[in-house]
């Protein structure tokens, strides 16, 4: 059989559904009651138990033996004090995500995702980047983070501890998120701004640090058929948005503490099958890893960010 064939098996056999890209943002302001004017519908936007469920048919699926394919596509943009920004390459991955129910009717989500640099004209995965603020030609590490789980609850999730460097913990606060008709379609604002300790400290990673801080700011835009979100016998809601990231310099760029950060301009969504993934990306993470094709069955972790796993299986580049 060829790897096309293998592939193409594996695609038709995994019992798919669709999962969120990334994760839930900390703390989004509660929007005011939207009426809709469907009366069979259930958009119960004030209710924190509805927008629990509703996050769950949204980043993954309540028939618990399928699994939600998540993707986003984009590029990264350089920012730099006192230069114009620049395009630095192209983004593209995807995740896959299962829904395990917990006794309290909360949902425990395990997710593996990966994220590959691509060339921004061909659109070739980028194995070296040549990076232009150094001049310098550096080997590209792509994104493979297994697992990245936490739990949907009717209270706003904790941020994410990133193997404990984020220590941040503020008080339980009721799951009413930003929700917004606009016809016959629903959107959904979630952002999350955080500030904590580096995984890579200047003086063991002089190149790949940001500093001893990381400061990180991501905003996600979701938009959904209304009839769909609001149809309560439907187990998962598919998507559209998009996603954009603030965060330091890639550690592979060797920036050497350089002024300046990262910016991921993402578009986003979620289906229930591998349809919506191109096949050359689906190979790519096949070659890192076959489990990357699947979501995992178990709760483990710590789950880690992608620079804590950059700290692990990476080592700090010499000094020029």
């Amino acid at each position: 059989m060829s790897s096309n064939d293998k592939l193409f098996n594996r695609r038709q056999t995994l019992a798919l559904g669709a999962g969120g890209a990334v994760s839930l943002a900390a703390c989004s302001p509660a929007a005011t009651n939207i009426v809709s004017p469907k009366k069979d519908l259930v958009l119960d936007y004030k209710n924190n138990i509805w927008n629990r469920d509703a996050m769950a048919r949204i980043h993954g699926t309540l028939d618990f033996t399928k699994e939600k394919i998540g993707w986003y596509k984009g590029k990264a943009i350089g920012v730099m004090p006192g230069k114009k920004n620049i395009d630095l390459c192209g983004f593209e991955g995807f995740s896959v995500t299962r829904l395990l129910p917990l006794e309290d009717g909360s949902y425990r989500k395990l997710l593996r995702e990966v994220g590959f640099y691509t060339d921004l004209k061909s659109g070739e995965i980028l194995q070296t980047f040549d990076n232009p603020y150094t001049g310098e030609t550096v080997p590209v590490v792509p994104i493979a983070n297994d697992p990245f789980n936490f739990t949907i609850s009717e209270y706003y999730p904790q941020p994410p501890t990133y193997g404990g460097l984020n220590k941040e913990r503020p008080p339980r606060i009721p799951l009413l998120l930003d929700w917004d008709e606009r016809g016959d379609k629903v959107l959904l604002t979630s952002d999350i701004h955080l500030y904590y300790p580096s995984a890579l400290q200047p003086n063991e990673w002089p190149r790949e640090s940001p500093g001893p801080m990381t400061q990180v700011s991501e905003m996600f835009r979701y938009i959904f058929d209304k009839e769909q979100l609001g149809d309560p016998e439907n187990k998962s809601v598919t998507f559209f948005g998009s996603w954009v990231r603030s965060t330091p310099w890639f550690p592979w760029m060797l920036m050497d503490q350089a002024p300046g950060q990262c910016l991921y301009v993402c578009d986003q969504g979620a289906g229930d099958t591998f349809d919506l993934i191109p096949e050359h990306m689906l190979k790519a993470a096949e070659a890192i890893d076959p489990k990357f094709l699947s979501a995992p069955t178990e709760d483990y972790g710590p789950s880690l960010s992608s620079l804590e796993h950059y700290k692990l299986e990476q080592t700090p580049a010499k000094k020029l």
